[in-house]
């Protein structure tokens, strides 16, 4: 008999805080029923803490490759047992050389990982940003935390890498696209960290992001492409119903072929020029609420009992949602474990918050948004952009309650549940900067998100201990979760317009991170072979 050799997936392997990886080779051969000198190598295709029970696990997919497959003695339907060849993504080249103008517009991961593709296909992209480079966009985003002097164009929301940059850099996504594998891949070599290939809740930190960033921008300029930075695009040439040329910062006229739209959610402006443009869209759902701050220690005891302090934990997440009557629901949405509230607000005017993390995750508080979502019929119009106009109303709202100076508006969660202004800070203190004003948060948002969270923190602290403890603080306001509007787009990715696509978390279609790295993959390969 010839030996087989194969690659085998095998779930829900487990480790106990106590037990070393060394010993995964042994468990591997009892499940399979072989001999461990049959085993070739094994890797980790997936690790996640399940911390429910008194004595915490590691869970851990394997690949595993034997020498031959037939000389397995168990399929074991418990560890779900069997062959999986690994996905290979094939980067799409172009058979010939083509000369044509394609113009990416924003560079966060959806514009990013277009562009890249792009440029592997040997088609010269032209990366465009409105903000700044990384190296220069953490001084103005330093220079807002330090004076509360906000630059519009070079932020949290605008800049090389997009929103993700100044985040907890999450990779997880619900997303079920073998692109994901390839997406790591590309982060690793840029310098993330290695483990975002098989942890089950991947993590860069704003701090090794940042890096990564550069280095894909780097690598596009290599193989032929172009970025732009303080390049905003701020109109269309359009004839026949088709893109002809792009007006960059109103003088440069700029012919494109095609044209993708990778602005992010905070592109107002650019809505209000397609919409002009006459670019079909339509206003979706999307959540607003308030950031929730506690000692990470906290979070830590109550997520890992005893263990809270075992060298092998990282700091602890959570994840809660709660449906309460009359439709209505809340979640927590982007959790920073040892993180800090930001300041993340990009027009004049306005409050805005969001979370960051850098990797260590070593920050004395941990956060999260506290969210509820938003219908459009609550815009109180039925206009593609009455999102926008509904979420700067609430973000001037805020701004005023904290003093019209970019402080933004905090209350302990005691006095939020008992409907008092809040006048000092006691055991948690907040971490957004510039600065913070005590007072009520009522004003903020509209009643139903204010009763809605007041209803759900109670039930989220029978889930995670100490979550609505009295003295922890709620920041406002979170408005960004996502975008408020979709820009409309056919099967193969193009607007009612010909040559403009639509791609990601800004443009309606994703929702972090991955997801919108996938989509800017998606359209790039709808382009490379469009031209063969």
């Amino acid at each position: 008999m010839s030996n087989i050799q194969g690659n085998i997936r095998i779930e829900e392997v487990s480790l106990t805080l106590d037990e070393s990886e060394e010993a995964l080779k042994k468990k591997i051969a009892t499940i399979l029923g072989l001999p461990e000198e049959e085993i070739v190598s094994y890797s980790i295709v997936k690790k996640t803490i399940d911390s429910r029970r008194r004595n915490i696990l590691f869970i851990y997919s394997l690949d595993v490759k034997v020498k031959n497959v037939k000389a397995i003695k168990k399929w074991d339907k418990r560890h779900r047992c069997r062959i999986q060849e690994p996905f290979v993504y094939v980067e799409k080249k172009l058979k010939n050389k083509v000369n044509k103008k394609i113009v990416v517009v924003g560079s966060g991961p959806a514009g990013l990982f277009a562009t890249l593709l792009l440029a592997k296909a040997g088609l010269n992209p032209i990366l465009i940003e409105r903000g700044k480079d990384v190296e220069a966009r953490i001084k103005d985003v330093n220079k807002f935390s330090l004076t509360a002097e906000l630059n519009p164009k070079s932020n949290i929301q605008f800049g090389e890498g997009g929103a993700g940059t100044f985040s907890d850099g999450k990779l997880y996504t619900l997303i079920n696209d073998p692109r994901s594998k390839y997406i790591f891949g590309e982060m690793v070599k840029a310098g993330a960290p290695e483990e975002i290939m098989w942890s089950g809740r991947p993590h860069i930190g704003t701090d090794r992001l940042r890096k990564a960033v550069i280095n894909l921008r780097k690598e596009i300029i290599d193989l032929g492409g172009e970025v732009r930075f303080e390049t905003c695009l701020t109109d269309l040439k359009i004839k026949d119903d088709k893109i002809e040329a792009v007006i960059l910062n109103d003088k440069e006229e700029l012919p494109v072929d095609d044209l993708i739209l990778a602005t992010g959610h905070s592109a107002r402006d650019t809505y209000k020029m397609l919409h002009e443009n006459n670019l079909k869209m339509s206003s979706k759902s999307f959540s607003i609420g308030l950031r929730i701050e506690h000692h990470a220690e906290m979070i830590n005891k109550c997520q890992y009992g005893d263990n809270y302090k075992h060298p092998k934990l990282d700091t602890a997440k959570y994840k809660l949602a709660q449906h309460l009557e009359a439709n209505r629901s809340v979640y927590t949405f982007c959790m920073c474990p040892g993180g800090y509230v930001m300041g993340a607000t990009s027009e004049e005017g306005g409050v805005v918050v969001n979370g960051m993390s850098e990797y260590a995750q070593d920050g004395e508080n941990s956060n999260s948004a506290v969210l509820v979502p938003i219908q459009a019929r609550d815009f109180g119009s039925d206009h593609p952009l009455a999102g926008i106009e509904f979420q700067r109303e609430w973000e001037r709202k805020a701004f005023l309650a904290g003093g019209s100076n970019y402080s933004a508006p905090v209350q302990l969660v005691g006095d939020f549940l008992a409907k008092k202004p809040s006048t000092q800070i006691k055991s948690v203190e907040p971490t957004y900067t510039p600065g913070i004003k005590p007072t009520s948060l009522d004003p903020c948002l509209p009643d139903h998100v204010l009763e809605s969270i007041r209803d759900a923190l109670p039930l989220f602290d029978k889930k995670v201990n100490g979550f609505a403890h009295p003295e922890a603080v709620l920041t406002g306001v979170e408005t960004r979760s996502s975008s408020t509007v979709r820009v409309e787009r056919d099967e193969q990715y193009q607007s009612n317009i010909a040559g403009i696509y639509p791609t990601g978390e800004g443009a309606g279609y994703a929702g972090g991170i991955v997801s919108s790295a996938i989509d800017g993959l998606k359209v790039a390969e709808t382009i490379i072979e469009k031209y063969g």
